[in-house]
Protein backbone atom coordinates (compact mmCIF):
# COMPACT_ATOMS: atom_id res chain seq x y z
CA UNK A 1 0.00 0.00 0.00
CA UNK A 2 1.52 3.49 -1.03
CA UNK A 3 -0.60 6.42 0.64
CA UNK A 4 0.33 10.05 -0.01
CA UNK A 5 -0.21 13.30 1.47
CA UNK A 6 -0.61 16.75 0.35
CA UNK A 7 0.09 19.46 2.82
CA UNK A 8 1.25 23.06 3.38
CA UNK A 9 3.14 21.61 6.33
CA UNK A 10 5.36 19.21 7.64
CA UNK A 11 7.49 19.43 10.30
CA UNK A 12 11.42 19.63 8.88
CA UNK A 13 14.16 21.35 8.74
CA UNK A 14 14.01 21.86 4.89
CA UNK A 15 10.29 22.94 4.72
CA UNK A 16 8.68 26.51 6.09
CA UNK A 17 7.01 26.72 9.32
CA UNK A 18 4.52 23.94 10.38
CA UNK A 19 1.89 24.01 12.94
CA UNK A 20 -0.64 21.59 14.33
CA UNK A 21 -1.66 20.37 10.94
CA UNK A 22 1.80 19.10 9.92
CA UNK A 23 2.45 18.04 13.38
CA UNK A 24 -0.47 15.68 13.19
CA UNK A 25 0.31 14.16 9.84
CA UNK A 26 3.45 13.63 10.69
CA UNK A 27 2.52 11.71 13.76
CA UNK A 28 0.36 9.52 11.52
CA UNK A 29 2.83 8.95 9.04
CA UNK A 30 5.76 7.58 11.40
CA UNK A 31 3.05 5.02 12.40
CA UNK A 32 2.08 4.23 8.67
CA UNK A 33 5.85 3.78 8.05
CA UNK A 34 6.29 1.12 11.02
CA UNK A 35 3.32 -0.97 9.71
CA UNK A 36 4.92 -1.24 6.26
CA UNK A 37 3.10 1.04 4.12
CA UNK A 38 4.82 3.26 2.15
CA UNK A 39 4.27 7.30 2.11
CA UNK A 40 5.01 10.34 0.38
CA UNK A 41 4.45 13.34 1.36
CA UNK A 42 3.80 16.41 -0.99
CA UNK A 43 4.42 19.65 0.64
CA UNK A 44 3.03 22.71 -1.47
CA UNK A 45 3.99 26.35 -1.21
CA UNK A 46 7.81 25.72 -0.56
CA UNK A 47 10.50 28.12 -1.60
CA UNK A 48 12.33 25.48 -4.02
CA UNK A 49 11.46 22.00 -5.66
CA UNK A 50 13.21 19.01 -4.17
CA UNK A 51 12.78 15.71 -3.57
CA UNK A 52 14.18 13.15 -0.69
CA UNK A 53 13.77 10.16 1.07
CA UNK A 54 14.03 9.61 4.36
CA UNK A 55 13.01 7.38 7.32
CA UNK A 56 11.09 5.57 4.96
CA UNK A 57 9.15 8.45 3.36
CA UNK A 58 9.10 10.11 0.23
CA UNK A 59 9.43 13.85 0.61
CA UNK A 60 8.45 15.98 -2.94
CA UNK A 61 8.97 19.89 -2.14
CA UNK A 62 6.92 21.29 -4.31
CA UNK A 63 7.97 25.33 -4.69
CA UNK A 64 5.27 28.11 -5.19
CA UNK A 65 4.56 29.67 -8.39
CA UNK A 66 3.77 33.50 -9.87
CA UNK A 67 1.32 33.03 -12.11
CA UNK A 68 0.14 37.19 -13.52
CA UNK A 69 -3.39 36.20 -13.33
CA UNK A 70 -5.90 33.21 -11.32
CA UNK A 71 -2.52 32.07 -9.58
CA UNK A 72 -5.41 30.03 -7.27
CA UNK A 73 -6.57 28.02 -10.50
CA UNK A 74 -3.46 27.90 -11.99
CA UNK A 75 -0.89 26.45 -9.16
CA UNK A 76 -3.81 24.08 -8.44
CA UNK A 77 -3.57 22.92 -12.11
CA UNK A 78 0.44 22.87 -11.67
CA UNK A 79 -0.15 20.76 -8.46
CA UNK A 80 -2.57 18.43 -9.99
CA UNK A 81 -0.33 17.10 -13.19
CA UNK A 82 2.22 17.03 -10.86
CA UNK A 83 0.96 14.69 -8.52
CA UNK A 84 -0.87 12.71 -11.00
CA UNK A 85 2.16 12.23 -12.76
CA UNK A 86 4.02 10.74 -9.46
CA UNK A 87 1.29 8.58 -8.65
CA UNK A 88 1.87 6.77 -11.87
CA UNK A 89 5.35 6.60 -11.54
CA UNK A 90 5.22 5.48 -8.60
CA UNK A 91 1.94 3.38 -7.76
CA UNK A 92 0.47 4.98 -5.86
CA UNK A 93 -3.00 3.92 -3.93
CA UNK A 94 -4.84 6.83 -2.06
CA UNK A 95 -3.67 10.75 -1.77
CA UNK A 96 -5.01 12.80 1.32
CA UNK A 97 -5.59 16.01 1.61
CA UNK A 98 -6.57 19.26 4.51
CA UNK A 99 -9.72 21.04 4.20
CA UNK A 100 -7.99 23.76 4.78
CA UNK A 101 -8.87 26.27 2.04
CA UNK A 102 -10.27 23.51 -0.22
CA UNK A 103 -6.41 22.90 -1.83
CA UNK A 104 -8.33 20.53 -4.03
CA UNK A 105 -11.16 22.00 -5.66
CA UNK A 106 -10.76 21.90 -9.60
CA UNK A 107 -8.57 18.86 -9.43
CA UNK A 108 -8.69 15.70 -10.63
CA UNK A 109 -6.37 13.01 -9.44
CA UNK A 110 -5.71 9.15 -10.72
CA UNK A 111 -5.98 7.50 -7.64
CA UNK A 112 -8.86 7.76 -4.72
CA UNK A 113 -8.62 11.55 -3.21
CA UNK A 114 -9.94 11.46 1.03
CA UNK A 115 -10.37 14.80 2.93
CA UNK A 116 -8.91 15.15 6.90
CA UNK A 117 -11.28 17.46 8.78
CA UNK A 118 -8.44 19.26 10.74
CA UNK A 119 -10.67 22.12 10.40
CA UNK A 120 -11.42 24.27 7.65
CA UNK A 121 -11.42 27.99 7.77
CA UNK A 122 -15.65 27.45 7.36
CA UNK A 123 -15.47 25.54 10.32
CA UNK A 124 -13.50 27.90 12.32
CA UNK A 125 -15.48 30.87 11.19
CA UNK A 126 -19.09 29.20 12.62
CA UNK A 127 -17.29 28.16 15.53
CA UNK A 128 -15.93 32.02 15.96
CA UNK A 129 -18.93 33.77 14.48
CA UNK A 130 -17.12 35.78 12.40
CA UNK A 131 -17.51 36.52 8.25
CA UNK A 132 -16.34 34.27 6.21
CA UNK A 133 -14.59 35.10 2.40
CA UNK A 134 -17.05 33.51 -0.34
CA UNK A 135 -14.10 32.03 -2.24
CA UNK A 136 -12.84 30.17 1.01
CA UNK A 137 -16.79 28.82 1.69
CA UNK A 138 -16.67 27.98 -2.16
CA UNK A 139 -13.21 26.22 -2.61
CA UNK A 140 -13.37 23.87 0.47
CA UNK A 141 -16.92 22.74 -0.40
CA UNK A 142 -15.62 21.88 -3.68
CA UNK A 143 -12.88 20.07 -2.42
CA UNK A 144 -15.11 18.40 0.12
CA UNK A 145 -18.01 17.14 -1.87
CA UNK A 146 -15.43 15.85 -4.73
CA UNK A 147 -13.57 13.22 -1.78
CA UNK A 148 -14.37 9.78 -1.86
CA UNK A 149 -14.80 9.67 1.63
CA UNK A 150 -13.68 12.67 4.50
CA UNK A 151 -11.72 11.61 8.29
CA UNK A 152 -12.49 13.88 11.17
CA UNK A 153 -10.42 13.52 14.22
CA UNK A 154 -13.91 14.22 16.34
CA UNK A 155 -16.98 13.14 16.05
CA UNK A 156 -17.88 16.95 16.61
CA UNK A 157 -15.78 17.95 14.02
CA UNK A 158 -16.93 15.74 11.57
CA UNK A 159 -20.83 16.40 12.28
CA UNK A 160 -20.28 20.28 11.96
CA UNK A 161 -18.01 19.91 8.85
CA UNK A 162 -20.35 17.92 6.94
CA UNK A 163 -23.01 19.82 7.81
CA UNK A 164 -21.35 23.53 6.80
CA UNK A 165 -19.95 22.12 3.72
CA UNK A 166 -22.60 19.78 2.33
CA UNK A 167 -21.31 16.02 2.70
CA UNK A 168 -23.29 13.43 3.39
CA UNK A 169 -22.68 12.03 7.06
CA UNK A 170 -22.68 8.52 5.68
CA UNK A 171 -19.18 9.90 3.97
CA UNK A 172 -17.59 10.96 7.22
CA UNK A 173 -15.49 8.77 9.42
CA UNK A 174 -14.17 9.48 12.89
CA UNK A 175 -10.73 8.89 13.93
CA UNK A 176 -8.48 10.54 16.51
CA UNK A 177 -5.18 12.11 16.03
CA UNK A 178 -2.57 10.03 17.83
CA UNK A 179 0.00 10.27 19.69
CA UNK A 180 3.68 7.75 20.19
CA UNK A 181 3.36 7.30 23.92
CA UNK A 182 7.08 6.54 23.93
CA UNK A 183 7.65 9.94 23.16
CA UNK A 184 5.83 11.08 25.97
CA UNK A 185 6.58 9.63 29.32
CA UNK A 186 6.90 11.70 32.87
CA UNK A 187 8.96 9.73 35.18
CA UNK A 188 8.38 11.95 38.13
CA UNK A 189 4.50 12.96 38.08
CA UNK A 190 4.56 13.76 41.84
CA UNK A 191 7.28 16.14 41.16
CA UNK A 192 5.68 20.06 39.82
CA UNK A 193 5.59 23.65 40.76
CA UNK A 194 2.74 24.38 43.03
CA UNK A 195 1.02 26.77 41.67
CA UNK A 196 1.69 26.82 38.46
CA UNK A 197 -0.79 27.18 35.28
CA UNK A 198 0.62 27.02 32.08
CA UNK A 199 -1.39 27.50 28.63
CA UNK A 200 -0.01 26.03 25.25
CA UNK A 201 -1.85 27.62 22.39
CA UNK A 202 -1.20 30.30 19.94
CA UNK A 203 -2.27 33.71 21.27
CA UNK A 204 -5.50 34.37 19.42
CA UNK A 205 -8.81 35.06 20.48
CA UNK A 206 -10.30 31.99 19.07
CA UNK A 207 -8.19 30.42 21.90
CA UNK A 208 -10.40 31.66 24.56
CA UNK A 209 -6.96 33.60 25.71
CA UNK A 210 -8.81 36.83 26.77
CA UNK A 211 -10.69 34.84 29.27
CA UNK A 212 -7.01 34.44 30.99
CA UNK A 213 -7.28 37.88 32.92
CA UNK A 214 -10.52 37.63 34.67
CA UNK A 215 -9.99 33.53 35.30
CA UNK A 216 -6.14 34.45 36.93
CA UNK A 217 -7.76 37.45 39.06
CA UNK A 218 -9.81 35.01 40.36
CA UNK A 219 -7.70 32.86 41.23
CA UNK A 220 -4.84 34.89 43.16
CA UNK A 221 -7.71 36.46 45.56
CA UNK A 222 -7.11 33.13 47.45
CA UNK A 223 -3.68 31.76 45.76
CA UNK A 224 -1.55 34.79 45.56
CA UNK A 225 1.45 32.37 45.02
CA UNK A 226 0.14 31.21 41.91
CA UNK A 227 1.85 32.00 38.54
CA UNK A 228 0.80 32.02 34.93
CA UNK A 229 3.19 30.28 31.78
CA UNK A 230 2.08 31.37 27.89
CA UNK A 231 4.11 29.28 25.34
CA UNK A 232 2.90 30.08 21.32
CA UNK A 233 3.07 31.75 18.84
CA UNK A 234 2.02 35.47 18.89
CA UNK A 235 -0.97 36.59 16.28
CA UNK A 236 -2.33 39.42 14.80
CA UNK A 237 -6.28 39.98 16.15
CA UNK A 238 -8.93 40.23 14.01
CA UNK A 239 -11.53 42.10 15.93
CA UNK A 240 -9.19 44.83 16.39
CA UNK A 241 -6.66 44.47 13.23
CA UNK A 242 -4.27 44.58 16.24
CA UNK A 243 -0.77 42.94 14.91
CA UNK A 244 -0.11 41.43 18.52
CA UNK A 245 -2.60 39.78 20.50
CA UNK A 246 -0.47 39.30 23.44
CA UNK A 247 0.18 43.65 23.24
CA UNK A 248 -3.71 43.65 23.72
CA UNK A 249 -3.98 40.78 26.40
CA UNK A 250 -1.66 42.38 28.77
CA UNK A 251 -3.72 45.15 29.03
CA UNK A 252 -6.53 43.06 30.46
CA UNK A 253 -4.59 41.54 33.26
CA UNK A 254 -4.81 43.43 36.58
CA UNK A 255 -1.60 45.15 37.17
CA UNK A 256 -1.03 43.11 40.11
CA UNK A 257 -1.51 40.02 38.17
CA UNK A 258 0.42 40.53 35.04
CA UNK A 259 3.79 40.16 37.81
CA UNK A 260 3.19 36.84 38.05
CA UNK A 261 2.39 36.02 33.96
CA UNK A 262 5.08 35.09 32.21
CA UNK A 263 4.76 34.71 27.88
CA UNK A 264 7.63 32.75 26.62
CA UNK A 265 6.50 32.45 22.74
CA UNK A 266 7.43 29.91 20.88
CA UNK A 267 9.62 27.58 22.29
CA UNK A 268 11.15 24.28 21.27
CA UNK A 269 9.06 21.32 21.12
CA UNK A 270 10.97 19.29 23.45
CA UNK A 271 11.17 22.38 25.67
CA UNK A 272 7.02 22.84 25.76
CA UNK A 273 7.60 19.30 27.51
CA UNK A 274 9.86 20.65 30.61
CA UNK A 275 7.21 23.17 30.89
CA UNK A 276 4.44 20.28 31.01
CA UNK A 277 5.87 18.62 33.32
CA UNK A 278 6.55 21.38 35.52
CA UNK A 279 3.00 22.68 36.11
CA UNK A 280 0.26 21.95 38.65
CA UNK A 281 -2.42 22.12 36.04
CA UNK A 282 -2.84 22.92 31.92
CA UNK A 283 -5.33 24.81 31.08
CA UNK A 284 -7.07 26.01 27.25
CA UNK A 285 -10.12 27.94 27.69
CA UNK A 286 -10.66 27.77 23.54
CA UNK A 287 -13.77 28.02 21.50
CA UNK A 288 -12.41 26.58 18.65
CA UNK A 289 -10.81 23.63 18.13
CA UNK A 290 -11.33 20.44 16.50
CA UNK A 291 -9.19 18.13 18.54
CA UNK A 292 -6.89 20.16 20.24
CA UNK A 293 -3.38 17.82 20.34
CA UNK A 294 -1.32 19.96 23.26
CA UNK A 295 -4.48 18.44 25.78
CA UNK A 296 -3.89 15.32 24.57
CA UNK A 297 0.09 15.37 24.75
CA UNK A 298 -0.66 17.10 28.67
CA UNK A 299 -2.78 13.92 29.92
CA UNK A 300 -0.19 11.89 28.54
CA UNK A 301 2.62 13.51 30.91
CA UNK A 302 -0.15 13.03 33.48
CA UNK A 303 -1.50 16.85 34.25
CA UNK A 304 -5.09 17.42 35.04
CA UNK A 305 -6.47 19.72 32.58
CA UNK A 306 -8.90 22.47 32.50
CA UNK A 307 -10.60 22.41 29.30
CA UNK A 308 -13.23 24.19 27.36
CA UNK A 309 -16.32 21.95 27.56
CA UNK A 310 -17.59 23.16 23.45
CA UNK A 311 -18.32 19.76 21.50
CA UNK A 312 -15.15 18.15 20.62
CA UNK A 313 -13.68 18.58 23.86
CA UNK A 314 -16.18 16.34 25.17
CA UNK A 315 -14.49 13.20 23.61
CA UNK A 316 -10.89 14.25 24.33
CA UNK A 317 -11.39 13.63 28.47
CA UNK A 318 -13.83 12.54 30.64
CA UNK A 319 -14.99 15.29 33.26
CA UNK A 320 -14.17 15.11 36.35
CA UNK A 321 -12.00 12.23 35.79
CA UNK A 322 -9.00 13.12 34.23
CA UNK A 323 -9.74 16.88 34.53
CA UNK A 324 -12.26 19.27 33.98
CA UNK A 325 -14.76 20.58 31.34
CA UNK A 326 -16.19 24.15 31.96
CA UNK A 327 -17.48 26.92 29.11
CA UNK A 328 -14.75 29.57 28.60
CA UNK A 329 -16.92 32.40 29.62
CA UNK A 330 -17.64 30.83 33.00
CA UNK A 331 -14.83 32.74 34.42
CA UNK A 332 -15.65 31.91 38.49
CA UNK A 333 -16.40 28.03 37.97
CA UNK A 334 -13.11 28.11 35.49
CA UNK A 335 -11.24 29.65 38.43
CA UNK A 336 -12.29 27.23 41.05
CA UNK A 337 -11.77 24.17 38.95
CA UNK A 338 -7.91 25.47 38.66
CA UNK A 339 -7.51 26.35 42.88
CA UNK A 340 -9.25 23.05 43.48
CA UNK A 341 -6.37 21.25 41.75
CA UNK A 342 -3.74 24.13 43.12
CA UNK A 343 -4.75 23.21 47.10
CA UNK A 344 -4.97 19.47 46.76
CA UNK A 345 -1.79 17.47 45.57
CA UNK A 346 -3.83 14.10 45.72
CA UNK A 347 -6.69 15.36 42.88
CA UNK A 348 -3.71 16.09 40.75
CA UNK A 349 -1.77 12.88 41.16
CA UNK A 350 -4.93 11.03 40.36
CA UNK A 351 -6.40 12.87 37.86
CA UNK A 352 -3.12 12.82 35.99
CA UNK A 353 -2.73 9.25 36.36
CA UNK A 354 -6.19 9.13 34.95
CA UNK A 355 -5.58 11.58 31.92
CA UNK A 356 -2.35 9.07 31.25
CA UNK A 357 -4.82 5.98 30.92
CA UNK A 358 -7.02 7.73 29.20
CA UNK A 359 -5.00 8.66 26.22
CA UNK A 360 -3.47 5.13 26.00
CA UNK A 361 -6.76 3.69 25.33
CA UNK A 362 -8.00 6.32 23.22
CA UNK A 363 -5.02 7.98 21.03
CA UNK A 364 -2.01 5.44 21.07
CA UNK A 365 -0.85 6.25 17.48
CA UNK A 366 -0.11 2.55 16.75
CA UNK A 367 -3.73 2.00 17.21
CA UNK A 368 -4.82 4.88 15.37
CA UNK A 369 -2.86 4.28 12.06
CA UNK A 370 -4.45 0.82 12.16
CA UNK A 371 -7.93 2.21 11.81
CA UNK A 372 -6.86 4.24 9.00
CA UNK A 373 -4.89 1.69 7.64
CA UNK A 374 -8.31 -0.48 7.44
CA UNK A 375 -10.31 2.36 6.01
CA UNK A 376 -7.93 3.42 3.39
CA UNK A 377 -7.66 -0.30 2.30
CA UNK A 378 -11.73 -0.34 2.11
CA UNK A 379 -11.30 3.00 0.08
CA UNK A 380 -8.67 1.19 -2.20
CA UNK A 381 -11.15 -2.00 -2.85
CA UNK A 382 -14.18 -0.06 -4.03
CA UNK A 383 -12.22 2.41 -7.01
Amino acid sequence: MHIAFLTPEYPHAKTKHAGGLGTSIKNLVAALVKENVTVSIFIYGQNCSQQFSENGVHFHLIEDKKYPFLKWFWYRMYLQNYINKACKENKINVIEAPDWTGITAFMSFVVPLIIRFHGSDTYFCQLEKRKQKWKNRLFETLAARKAKICIAPTHFAGKESARLLGVPMHKVHTIHYGLDLEQFKNETPAVYENGLILYIGTIIRKKGVFELPAIFNSIRKNHPEAKLILIGNDSGDIQTNSASTWELLQKQFHIDDLINVSYLGKIPYLEVQTYIKKANVCIFPTYAETLGMVTIESMALQKPVVNSNIGWAKELMEDGKSGFLVYPSNHLEFADKISMLLRDNQKVMTMGAFARSYVEANFDIQNIAKKNITLYKNVISKR
